[in-house]
């Protein structure tokens, strides 16, 4: 049974009740479309960013926003499908969405953030607003860092591939994980053959451990 629920799900009436009862809001950011690699699909990020967040309803009562899947990305441009938008317009998108949630009431908001290019921007976003907290998935599961046999790269490498494998294999491209030459050409940085869907859901499991634990430190009344 979850604690928490997805916004979507929802009508406004309910909403309204999680917003005056001071419910922590939960805002997954992940690309909804950027390469990784010829062995993963485009949507990648958001199937993580969504996976994450749901992770955060099982366990705590808190409201998760739709994922947020357009960002600052500007090493993908270049690969078909990518989508990007500038620092400056990514910045005032997330400075919109926060401040509509703020406007109808929500006090306590969290960005849960699976990029790394996305990182910088955020955190200046979150410098002007002193409420809001920033959790950056690159920071997060080193509990499970123990499994993963190939650690270099960080791009479509094991860590992510193990991920899709755990939340949806059959968007995985088994016959294309071989590292096949530089992110310039592929998309990927690192080596995916060792990953697998247990690595996937370790690293998951250890991630959403993290944060409960981060959004618990920063509001110790969410339980």
């Amino acid at each position: 049974m979850m604690k928490g629920a997805w916004l979507e799900d929802l009508t406004w009436p309910e909403a309204r009740k999680w917003f005056d009862g001071g419910a922590v809001v939960i805002v997954p950011i992940g690309a909804a479309a950027k390469a990784h690699g010829p062995h993963l699909p485009l949507k990648t990020d958001a199937l993580t960013a969504r996976a994450l967040a749901q992770g955060l309803i099982e366990r705590l009562p808190v409201l998760a926003a739709p994922v947020l899947g357009f960002g600052f990305y500007p090493a993908f441009t270049a690969f078909a499908g990518s989508q990007h938008l500038e620092a400056d317009t990514f910045k005032a998108v997330v400075r919109e969405l926060v401040g509509n949630f703020m406007a109808q009431g929500a006090r306590r908001i969290a960005l849960v953030n699976t990029g790394v290019s996305t990182e910088k921007p955020l955190d200046e976003v979150a410098m002007e607003h002193g409420d809001l907290l920033v959790l950056h998935m690159r920071l997060l599961g080193e509990a499970a860092e123990a499994l993963i046999e190939n650690r270099e790269g960080g791009h479509a490498d094991e860590r992510e591939t193990s991920v899709v494998l755990a939340l949806e294999p059959r968007s995985v491209r088994m016959d294309m994980l071989a590292f096949e030459g530089p992110f310039e050409k592929t998309g990927a940085t690192g080596d995916a053959r060792r990953a697998t869907a247990f690595k996937g859901e370790r690293l998951l499991a250890a991630r959403v451990e993290d944060l409960v634990a981060a959004l618990q430190q920063r509001w110790p009344d969410l339980r």
